[in-house]
């Protein structure tokens, strides 16, 4: 990568983290949920380019996406309805995997609009509903904090590992600069900062362990499925509002397919409420 290049990425992470950590940790809860319905809504505006035509399209779609964040929000404010919500996101980022490893070239303009509402909507409402958590090992602002360390590490850790000892393409019909190896790396530094967070929060650590590496390789089917519908739609990036990083849909893929499984996780044990 060419150093104007990797400067202007590192300058543009280090924004973004910084207003990251703001919100997380400065803000009053319910702006930082609304943070997060305005990042996902401008998601829904870049993942209206994999099949629609037009400025008007794109914005309707994305009012659309806002509106069902906010009725999901409301919604979910029962348990039960949570659970369900985040339950069902967890079967369809299954549904993705068979997708991505049996289909990826096949793809209709009407359902590709449909599964980004199934990607992003349960993935806001569960980065929401962990951010106002009160009860359990951790306040909400830590909780994602760690989801965010796990989706993190995986991304590093694939990027070096691959970039050293990628031989084996991991999806080459989707992401051909991906490698087993780099996923295998990835997942390695998944486990650490897993083990690091048990045993911050006191968790068992087998189990803190197993559960990363879980949100771990949801998180790189997130990716692979953003990959996959860009390649569909003739895309390299979902936009291009973060220099150095391609669209705000990048930087969010693998977060959209962790995040279900993570709170799904951590509000069905009873660890947190």
């Amino acid at each position: 990568m060419r150093q104007p290049v990797l400067r202007t990425r590192i300058l543009t992470a280090a924004i973004l983290a910084c207003l990251l950590l703001a919100g997380l940790f400065l803000l009053p809860a319910p702006l930082t949920v609304l943070g997060f319905g305005a990042v996902f809504t401008v998601g829904a505006w870049e993942w209206g380019a994999f099949g629609l035509r037009g400025v008007p399209a794109r914005i309707g779609y994305a009012a659309l996406t806002a509106v069902l964040l906010f009725l999901a929000w409301k919604w979910t404010a029962e348990p039960a309805h949570l659970t369900l919500l985040l339950g069902a996101a967890c079967v369809w980022w299954g549904i993705a995997f068979l997708w991505l490893s049996l289909a990826p070239t096949r793809h209709l303009p009407g359902l590709v609009l449909v599964c980004g509402l199934a990607v992003l909507v349960p993935a806001f409402v569960a980065l929401a509903r962990l951010q106002i958590a009160t009860r359990g090992f951790a306040h909400g602002p830590q909780i994602v904090l760690w989801l965010l360390l796990l989706v993190m590490a995986s991304d590093i850790g694939a990027y070096f590992a691959g970039h050293r000892l990628g031989r084996l393409k991991l999806a080459p019909r989707v992401s051909p600069g991906k490698t087993w190896e780099g996923a295998l790396g990835g997942l390695c530094m998944v486990a650490l900062v897993a083990w690091g967070g048990a045993a911050y929060f006191e968790l068992p650590t087998l189990a803190g362990v197993a559960f990363g590496c879980a949100v771990g390789i949801f998180s790189v089917i997130g990716d692979l499925t953003e990959s996959m519908f860009k390649r569909a739609a003739g895309l390299k990036d979902s936009g291009a509002l973060l220099p150095g990083h391609g669209g705000l849909l990048d930087r969010i893929d693998s977060v959209t397919a962790a995040a279900p499984l993570y709170a799904l996780g951590l509000f069905s044990s009873g660890v947190i409420a």
